[in-house]
């Protein structure tokens, strides 16, 4: 226990807090290239993996993105919300470990997807990314600023351009890639509408 407080694994008080929830957690994880989303359940024995989603998996849809930011953040949340309703998961604790608690940034931009596909998650409506950034417009933005500046630009948005993609035009591929990730989980969907209609 105090080596992984002392390697900044585990906050054991934090992990208390979210164990006597006795809530699902959504455990948010990132590094510079990919995104980890999970959904767990504390059991005696251990925490047991419900559900994961990896940013990586984005390419089954098509995603030419970087896969580690906002824009991935989100459509790797709105699976996972998805993938949760399919299970019977209605709502979840975020649990974001020992990251810091940053206003926008893709952890929360997780928990926007998550949200936007269902997924109760109780978080201050403040720390989420305004839908211009999970849409990818600031990228765009900046690429149209770097783009006089060639050996910049490239350097900048090499991940896209080896991938085939015009960083300027990601709010239409983000779109398309959610339509698709939409239409994979249609029936989910017509579930959960029914279910709101039937609450009024």
């Amino acid at each position: 226990m105090n080596r992984r407080r002392r390697e900044k694994k585990t906050d054991y008080r934090q992990r208390l807090a979210l164990l006597k929830s006795r809530k699902v957690r959504l455990v948010v994880r990132r590094n510079l290239n990919n995104i980890h989303a999970q959904l767990v359940n504390y059991e005696k024995n251990g925490d047991k993996t419900l559900i994961e989603e990896i940013s990586k998996s984005l390419a089954k849809y098509g995603w030419k993105g970087h896969k580690g930011n906002i824009t991935a953040g989100y459509l790797t949340g709105l699976i996972i919300g998805f993938k949760a309703a399919k299970n019977g998961i209605k709502e979840a604790t975020l649990d974001a470990g020992l990251q810091i608690s940053t206003k926008g940034s893709s952890i929360y931009a997780v928990v926007a997807g998550a949200r936007d596909a269902g997924l109760d998650v109780p978080v201050d409506e403040e720390m989420l990314p305004p839908k211009e950034r999970t849409e990818g417009a600031h990228t765009a933005n900046l690429a149209k600023v770097l783009k006089p500046k060639q050996d910049r630009y490239k350097r900048q948005f090499s991940a896209y351009l080896k991938n085939g993609l015009d960083p300027e035009k990601l709010p239409d591929h983000f779109k398309e890639v959610k339509d698709k990730i939409m239409k994979d989980f249609a029936a989910i969907q017509a579930i959960r509408d029914q279910e709101n209609f039937l609450k009024k």
